[in-house]
């Protein structure tokens, strides 16, 4: 692909992960970008989310375009809704999400630079376009060290889930 090509992206198009109990859309590619970014299309169901994380190299941006997710840091916890847009800069900061409403939500995250969305292939599990994602499950040990080393690849640490609990 050239450097100055324009990209468009069909409804449905993709890849389309299950990941986190949730159904995301790698909408641009640091494939695409040349590493600059990757965006990402997120339908995050009840009680779905990541656990918390920190990657200190990457800017990670969220623009909520409905429902809602609650947001945690060591210094806050906010309620993002519709319209809503958080920013987690360089640096590492602990932090996750969670829907914690009865209905969906739906993000737009930009990463910059790119590289989260690889390490999205690498953890989630294709899905077709509009299908629902099976329901999140405690992992299992075999299943935490493989996050473990995927993490370690791609400048990711996980957290324990109840981190912010303390």
């Amino acid at each position: 692909m050239r450097p100055d090509a324009v990209i468009t992206i069909d409804p449905g198009a993709g890849d389309m992960l299950a990941i986190a109990g949730g159904a995301y859309r790698i909408l641009l590619s640091g494939a695409q970008t040349n590493g600059a970014c990757a965006i990402i299309d997120m339908m995050v169901p009840p009680n779905g989310g990541p656990g918390p994380h920190a990657h200190k190299d990457i800017q990670e941006s969220f623009y909520v375009l409905d429902g809602e997710v609650v947001f945690r840091t060591e210094t806050q916890t906010y309620t993002a809704r519709k319209g809503a847009f958080i920013n987690i800069p360089f640096g590492g900061a602990v932090h996750n999400f969670k829907n914690e409403s009865a209905a969906p939500a739906h993000l737009l995250c930009i990463v910059t630079p790119a590289g989260m969305d690889e390490m999205f292939k690498e953890i989630g599990k294709p899905i077709a376009a509009g299908a629902t994602p099976p329901p999140p499950v405690p992992p299992t040990p075999e299943v935490l060290a493989r996050m473990k080393m995927l993490g370690d690849k791609y400048g990711q640490e996980f957290f324990p889930a109840d981190y912010f609990k303390k």
